[in-house]
């Protein structure tokens, strides 16, 4: 966006202090100012330089305001989202909706990155129409309120979806999900920063660590990897043929595609190619059929026969 201003000759300012920044935008006198992927509360002195500021915010508010509303609605399983266009106040994508799209599904294979694209060329289209009706002074301000009662969404949802940054945490998978929770989560972190797995993964034989890499795409399989298909404690990674399988708590996750540390994405099998890592890896602190890991191991030859 920046690139194609400065070609069409338009002054591009990069704060770093926002509240330093007033001075600065108030010598330029703007009608209007428009925010989109921001992230951060504009505070009160600067948005009363400018008659009205408009945010892009892709969800459909109330719900999922805040820093990530469309890696959070993708982890939290849900499968339909909005672009809204509200006028901002200092609160947190709190101010009045000028614009909604109706409910947009969400494809139950789309990636945060895909999502992305999408909502934002429909955002664009939206603003246009936004920006011409206010031209022709034809704005409509509807309180949130009024939409979470149109919508049905009570104060305990908008609540319970009100997102924040994604932190280190957020991208491990969680050892006790179910696979369609997992799926979720690697979809909502592709293709960036990427999921991983858990830490203190062991291998039942021999002490090759699997090697670091984050995980873009899997999808789930009720078919154990393991030759005699006996349960393994949530979170096992099975490696096996240029497969990569990991136990949730219903089911498996294949995994399909992956960024290996240091270089680009690439098919699962494409990585496993000249890697030695048929192995099946055990979380640290887990038994495996109340044996314990001792005897797990005894049976490693077995386990990967097929």
């Amino acid at each position: 966006m920046s690139v194609a201003a400065q070609a069409l000759g338009i002054p591009v300012l990069t704060p770093v202090n926002l509240r330093a920044f007033v001075a600065d935008l108030a010598a330029l006198a703007p009608d209007r100012c428009v925010v989109a992927s921001y992230g951060r509360i504009v505070p009160q002195a600067l948005l009363d330089v400018v008659p009205l500021w408009l945010n892009i915010h892709p969800s459909l508010l109330p719900l999922y305001r805040g820093a990530t509303p469309i890696q959070s609605a993708i982890r939290d399983g849900r499968t339909v989202t909005a672009v809204s266009i509200i006028a901002m106040n200092a609160g947190m994508d709190t101010g009045d909706l000028l614009a909604q799209t109706e409910p947009l599904a969400i494809a139950d294979d789309e990636t945060y990155g895909e999502l992305h694209d999408r909502l934002a060329d429909i955002g664009a289209e939206l603003l246009g129409d936004v920006l011409d009706a206010d031209a022709r002074g034809e704005s409509f301000p509807n309180p949130q309120s009024q939409r979470a009662s149109d919508l049905g969404i009570d104060d305990y949802e908008i609540a319970a979806t009100a997102t924040r940054p994604f932190g280190k945490e957020d991208r491990i998978l969680p050892p006790y999900a179910t696979a369609r929770e997992a799926i979720d989560r690697i979809r909502s972190l592709a293709p960036s920063p990427g999921a991983q797995l858990i830490g203190g993964l062991r291998p039942v034989v021999g002490t090759t660590a699997l090697p670091s890499f984050k995980i873009l795409r899997a999808h789930i399989s009720h078919e154990s990897p393991l030759a005699d298909g006996r349960d393994v404690p949530s979170g096992t990674v099975v490696a096996h043929r240029g497969y990569l399988y990991v136990r949730a708590n219903d089911a498996w996750i294949v995994v399909d595609e992956v960024v290996p540390a240091g270089k680009p994405a690439m098919p699962m099998k494409a990585f496993a190619n000249g890697r030695r890592i048929d192995d099946v890896y055990v979380p640290e602190d887990d038994v495996v059929d109340g044996l314990g890991a001792l005897r797990f191991r005894e049976r490693a030859g077995e386990l990967l026969a097929r």
